[in-house]
This record gives structure tokens, sequence and C-alpha cells, in this order.
């Protein structure tokens, strides 16, 4: 039986709202977690693993005060694969949650998808979780945002309907970094950073924050 404390919906997908604040037609912010808000570690489920990327903090931050709600659209297939539990998925978010409230950062809302490869709508590249973080906040999808560090990323943000997709850091293989820029169509745009720093400069709504 699952805790009462975990969220987890009847698809039995991780749907945490934080702050269920409605504001229609505002952009979102989605961010893929590890290798954009922590750094990649396989299969991370312990927290000593845990370590804050550079530069996560001020940008949540940034979209805070901004009031773009920040929404965590994370791949957990581990869970599915047997290797941990939600349990140590929990503790990890809670680690994750309590370094970034240290540098006056939070996200507003986490879907998790505990599903192997496959064809999932929870689970990237399908758009299921960019879906329900629109839903859940009345997102405008077509003026916001993706950040990620694979390919899955960009075109689940092309698939919800996004304006674009930001691809941070080197790629894993250049397989990877050709299939994540080949998303640039249907009227979104992908576009490559080296580091988080530079993100701000791509995203029109945190422009004045």
């Amino acid at each position: 039986m699952n805790p009462p404390s975990w969220p987890l919906g009847a698809d039995g997908a991780w749907r945490e709202i934080v702050t269920p604040e409605v504001t229609p037609a505002r952009p979102g912010l989605f961010l893929d977690r590890d290798g954009v808000i922590v750094e990649e570690v396989n299969y991370l489920h312990r927290v000593a693993d845990v370590r804050l990327m550079p530069g996560i903090a001020a940008l949540i931050s940034r979209a805070n005060r901004a009031d773009v709600p920040v929404v965590v659209v994370t791949n957990q297939s581990g869970i599915g694969r047997g290797f941990y539990g939600w349990s140590d998925f929990d503790a990890v978010q809670r680690e994750i949650t309590h370094r970034l409230a240290g540098q006056g950062a939070h996200w507003d809302a986490v879907f998790a998808s505990p599903f192997p490869p496959g064809n999932e709508p929870m689970r990237k590249p399908n758009p299921g979780m960019l879906l329900a973080g629109a839903e859940a906040f009345g997102l405008e999808l077509a003026v916001s945002w993706i950040l990620g560090d694979r390919a899955t990323d960009m075109e689940a943000g092309r698939r919800a309907g996004l304006e674009g997709g930001l691809f941070v850091g080197g790629g894993y293989t250049p397989e990877e970094v050709d299939q994540a820029l080949r998303q640039a169509r249907d009227g979104f745009r992908v576009e490559r950073i080296k580091g988080l720093a530079e993100a701000t400069g791509h995203l029109a709504f945190l422009s004045s924050a």
C-alpha cells in the first residue's frame, strides 16, 4: 500500500502540486531533473549522491520572482525496473528541495514517470507530464519552454506544443545532440546552451525578473 503522503495518480505516476495556484495564460518553465537540476548519477536514489547543478538555484529563483511556474518532469525508470522505490525518490526530492530553499528557490510541481521505456503517455518523449503540468496551472504552452539534456526532453516539448527547448550540456553522444537539434520543427525552437548561466538570456519571460 502506498503511503498517503505519496502523490501517486491512478496511472502510477508521481503528480505533486506544491503551489496550487491557477493563473491562466502564464508561461511555464519545465525542467528535467537529472543532468539539469542535479548532476547526472546513474539511477540516482541516494541522498549522499545529490549535487545541485551550477546555476540552477539562481535560474529557478528568477522564475519564482517572475511568477513563472517551475514544473519538474522526470523519467524515473529505475522505479519500474525495481532498482529503487518511491521512498528513495522521495528522500532525494526532499534533499533537493532543502538545498534549493537554502538558495531562495523552489519548484511548483513535480511529475515523475516510473515506467521503463515504452509508449506510456506519462513518459518522455511523450508529452503527458508536460500536459498535466499545463493543466494544473493553466499554462499557455505556446510561450512555455523546457530545459533538458536529452533528445527526449526536446521531443516531449515539441509534442506538447511548447515554444521551445534549451538543450543544455554537451550531450551524451553526437547522435544524441543531432537528434535533439532535429526536434526544431513544427514551430518548436531548440537552442543549445553550454551551461545554465546562459539560460536566462534565451527566456524572454525571465528578462525582467
